[in-house]
């Protein structure tokens, strides 16, 4: 054959030609690119060129596309592009054109391929296995909890074997009872997205995902109550101390699990390290396991510095076990087994866990907090971000420095391990991909030298993780990790409810208090006051604080006491100075007001010095010198009656709008000096507590108690703006701006007492977007989007001003006192009589209880609860 002949049968290369200037790229990023277009635009993008073609018709990225646009019900229509179509609204004429794909030589990509076998790859060869993690049948409770518990997990036989769902939970009955019904998919899009149990069956036996959808529903309960009734909590499982909290308090915590072969969990670890069990009813799953603290090859952990947030990238279920499980030496290799069904599997605490469904399979599991992860489940909820990077990878989380004792100690390199750089925003713990060349062995190695660092220096103790914790930041004041599985008022409200309800269990509860709210610490301030005013000790009902609040709030016999923590020293300095302003404006004047709020016994601040609690009284007038050397205030501002007032507070406010969110004013140096108050207590119950006894006459007293003294607060008397300095001061706020600084806000003509309401209002105008974003979840995007058309661009349209006689600018309305906090723990209610106050439950045990709480015992006479008292007016406003 001549030469030219050759030429003419060899096939041309198509990348360079058909990318152009992307050709640089990997394929991997080219693909990550087309995920972020919109259907149009990969379609568009398609007829650019071949090799365009070929990567805007992959079935992934479809796929990608569908997740990210859907909303609703999800309903797959035999492939992912067409799905994609049919939600784009594209006539089915025209879908019937993308039928079978153009076919192109000349082009490869080892990326596509290997994303192709794992499309199509089946899970045969995963033979039933040896497995490392011990097999069980009869366990009983002391056993479980002295050998388990805890330390490891267990493969347990037996637990399943009177559940009705061993014989319904088949995947063709549960279509057929439930297929009408729409349950919860698990995927990575950000989306809820949810499908029909038939359309989702259907789809599990026409698709050929690499990483398949699968059911991952913690509502399954309320969707279909009947599949409670087919399985029980094994009596192994039965403690589970998050029951004390209701409803939508407590976090999602049981969920069914369906899936078909190739799909499964990545590496994770549970959420707030509680432990798990997982029982499967029908098909096969293999799982993988390391200890805590031991990080998975593949896998990349994320700690925020600021909040604590912890996310991690990891390859999915099936890539792990084809790409990276084969590089692992024998001592690297995770603990297995392939799970059967009637089987349950135990998960501990902390413990890091991949699962991969080698065929179709249902699954129930649960996550839980007993005695023996309590500790745990709260350190993973204490401010900061260390312990939380220790708990999850160990000793990776930590910088040289504090390792340096270990690297002396031992020979690794340094290299091998990955370590990131953790002096940036955002920690990143690496470890190491796997790589197909000679430097395998390299890697290989360094996993090894890994492990060994592990091994030698970590423990997963929970007085060793404390040891990470971040002392100087407090829960009250610290930002909120968005992945911590409740809210800082639920946290609060579930360790109360922990200490009222289960006192047999108070040692631990307050080990766990200490840890994520410093408890302790706390308690030595109470003591401090108590022993300052000469007030009784508190007892040991009374040491823990109460309620839900954002601070630290103390019951004892005859007074409340508040330390003031909330957002930092000088937010809390505003937040009681302008509270004392407020009552001493109130005991000038006479107002009915006066006899529905609590009497003040004392206000002062405590401080630490040299190591020693300290404490100066303050009535909210002038500075005291322990304040003063923080340098809160300028220096002319200190001739003010009331420099941390109502005023002050209004200035203060003005100077944090211009802040980012979550950046606290300046205090350097004084986290450790905290205002507080101390009132008389008032009898009875809050609000809260009564919100669903209540009868509907009971709450219209309520609503117009609350009415006639929010009214009275209106009329009080509002301190001058002329009788202070303020209206001097320059509001000029160092940002993070081109310039280091945010230009004052001109105002208009307007009244002087009102220019600082409406240069707080266009700072936080200026950034409005960004602040609601960063609040989170509760606020939908779409509000977000639109909230500048709610905002009037002038905002001094808000005041009605005119003209006086003698030329100055004056407000129709006068500025007023505003309670910004009446919420149902700032209310407080009383019992009375049914004589007294028509309404109310003689057979309720709550107010027969609190009737002799106050002092009266009337047996079962009826009574009725009347609103006595309006709460904590630290969140005084004006306006």
């Amino acid at each position: 054959m001549e030469i030219s002949q050759v030429e003419a049968l060899e096939i041309k290369d198509r990348r360079a030609e058909g990318l152009g200037n992307l050709q640089v790229l990997p394929d991997e990023l080219i693909c990550s690119i087309l995920d972020n277009l919109t259907p149009r635009d990969v379609a568009r993008s398609a007829c650019a060129s071949s090799v365009m073609y070929i990567l805007c018709n992959e079935e992934p990225l479809w796929m990608n596309l569908c997740l990210n646009r859907v909303n609703g019900p999800l309903q797959y229509k035999g492939s992912w592009k067409k799905t994609a179509l049919d939600l784009e609204n594209v006539p089915e004429e025209y879908q019937e054109r993308c039928g079978k794909p153009l076919q192109f030589n000349g082009f490869s990509s080892l990326f596509l391929y290997k994303r192709l076998y794992r499309c199509h790859t089946t899970l045969s060869g995963f033979n039933f296995d040896d497995g490392n993690v011990e097999r069980k049948g009869d366990v009983s409770l002391e056993e479980f909890s002295q050998e388990y518990d805890g330390r490891k997990p267990v493969l347990l036989a037996g637990l399943a074997d009177t559940w009705p769902a061993r014989n319904t939970w088949a995947i063709d009955q549960l279509s057929l009872k439930y297929g009408d019904l729409a349950f919860r998919i698990s995927q990575s899009s950000s989306k809820k997205i949810s499908m029909k149990m038939k359309d989702y069956i259907s789809y599990m036996y026409l698709q050929h995902d690499e990483d398949p959808l699968y059911i991952f529903d913690d509502k399954f309960g309320e969707t279909a109550p009947s599949l409670l009734k087919d399985y029980n909590v094994p009596h192994l499982f039965q403690e589970d101390l998050f029951e004390v909290l209701d409803g939508e308090q407590r976090p999602p915590f049981r969920w069914l699990i369906i899936g078909p072969e190739r799909s499964g969990a990545s590496w994770h670890v549970d959420p707030a390290l509680t432990s798990a069990w997982n029982t499967l009813l029908c098909g096969r799953k293999r799982w993988a396991l390391y200890p805590p603290g031991r990080v998975p090859l593949g896998v990349t952990v994320h700690v925020n510095e600021d909040d604590g947030d912890v996310t991690i990238d990891t390859p999915s279920s099936l890539q792990w076990w084809l790409d990276f499980y084969p590089l692992l030496a024998d001592e690297d290799k995770p603990i297995e087994c392939t799970q059967l069904p009637g089987e349950t599997v135990f998960v501990p605490s902390g413990w890091w866990h991949c699962v991969l469904n080698l065929e179709p399979t249902v699954a129930v599991t649960q996550n839980f907090v007993n005695s023996k992860n309590f500790e745990y489940v709260c350190l993973d909820m204490a401010p900061g971000y260390r312990h939380k990077g220790v708990c999850r990878v160990g000793l990776l989380a930590l910088d040289d420095s504090s390792l340096e004792d270990l690297k002396m100690n031992m020979d690794y390199d340094k290299d091998d391990l990955s370590y990131a750089d953790l002096t940036r925003k955002e920690k990143r713990i690496r470890v190491q991909e796997p790589i197909a060349d000679p430097r395998y062995t390299t890697t290989a190695n360094g996993v090894s030298k890994s492990y060994d660092l592990w091994k030698q220096g970590f423990s997963y103790d929970i007085k060793f993780l404390a040891m990470y914790l971040d002392k100087e930041r407090n829960h009250y004041s610290s930002p909120w990790s968005s992945s911590n599985s409740i809210g800082p008022r639920e946290m609060r409200e579930w360790l109360s409810n922990l200490w009222v309800g289960r006192p047999e269990l108070r040692e631990l509860v307050w080990k766990g208090a200490c840890i994520a709210l410093q408890a302790d610490k706390w308690l030595d301030c109470l003591e401090e006051i108590c022993a300052f005013h000469n007030f009784p000790s508190p007892t040991a009902d009374e040491k823990l604080p109460v309620g839900t609040g954002s601070n630290p709030v103390y019951l004892l016999a005859d007074c409340a006491i508040k330390i003031l923590v909330e957002g930092g020293l000088e937010a809390a300095m505003y937040a009681l100075g302008t509270e004392l302003e407020f009552y001493s404006v109130l005991s000038k004047v006479n107002s009915p007001l006066k006899n529905h709020v609590p009497e003040v016994l004392a206000s002062g601040i405590i401080y630490l010095d040299n190591g020693a609690l300290k404490i100066v009284p303050w009535d909210g007038k002038g500075v005291p010198i322990v304040i003063g050397n923080c340098n809160l205030i300028l220096e002319n501002w200190k001739e003010d009656d009331f420099v941390f007032g109502v005023w002050g507070k209004k200035h203060f406010e003005c100077r944090q709008a211009g802040m980012p969110m979550n950046e606290p004013i300046n205090s350097a140096g004084c986290t450790s000096i905290w205002p507080f108050i101390i009132t008389r207590r008032c009898k009875g119950k809050i609000f809260a507590q009564l919100r669903d006894m209540l009868s509907w006459e009971e709450m219209l007293n309520l609503t117009s108690f609350l009415g006639e003294q929010l009214r009275n607060l209106h009329l009080l008397p509002y301190p001058s703006s002329k009788n202070s300095s303020f209206s001097d001061i320059e509001l000029k706020v160092k940002l993070p701006f081109a310039d280091g600084y945010m230009e004052d806000i001109p105002t208009p003509e307007i009244p002087e007492e009102w220019k600082v309401f409406i240069r707080t209002l266009c700072r936080r105008k200026m950034n409005v977007t960004n602040r609601l974003e960063n609040w989170g979840d509760p606020i939908p995007r779409t509000l977000i989007e639109k909230v500048d058309d709610y905002i009037p661009d002038d905002l001094t349209k808000l005041l009605n001003t005119f003209q006086a006689e003698n030329g100055t600018n004056k407000s129709c309305k006068p500025c007023s006192w505003i309670h910004s906090d009446i919420m149902d723990d700032n209310v407080h209610m009383e019992p009375y009589r049914i004589s007294t106050c028509s309404g109310g439950n003689a057979s309720d045990p709550c107010l027969a209880d609190n009737d002799c709480a106050v002092g009266n015992d009337h047996g079962d006479v009826d009574k009725s609860w009347c609103p006595s008292h309006i709460l904590d007016f630290s969140n005084l406003s004006s306006g």
